[in-house]
């Protein structure tokens, strides 16, 4: 299964522009139904949550743009790590940042899947 590098660095920018615009369909076929999503702030939400937030309009996020990317492909999972510019209106209020970034990826019955992504604020 080596070899699955460019894919999911492709796959993940895919679901950054999935999450800008509000691409529900792309995101549930994308992200795992176990995900584990912790935000910077260290909230967490689950697939469920964080979609759901998103059709509500609790979260809107308007542009996430991936940079310096790099990923191990560790066979039937690849860990993505990069830097991440967000730009995001949570609770009304608009906000743009940096974070760095830990993704993982699962090849589940032949379907990359997000399962898990981390990051830290940076500045």
């Amino acid at each position: 299964m080596a070899g699955n590098a460019q894919k999911i660095i492709e796959l993940d920018r895919q679901r950054m522009t999935a999450m800008a615009e509000q691409d529900v369909a792309t995101l549930d076929k994308v992200l795992a139904d176990d995900l584990i999503y912790t935000h910077s702030s260290a909230r967490l939400d689950t697939k469920q949550s964080l979609i759901g937030a998103m059709q509500s309009g609790a979260t809107v996020y308007t542009s996430v743009e991936p940079s310096d990317v790099v990923a191990q492909d560790l066979g039937d999972a690849v860990v993505l790590t990069g830097v991440a510019a967000i730009s995001v209106n949570s609770g009304g209020k608009a906000n743009s940042f940096r974070v760095r970034f830990t993704d993982v990826y699962a090849n589940r019955a032949g379907h990359w899947q997000m399962v898990t992504w981390q990051s830290t604020r940076l500045g």
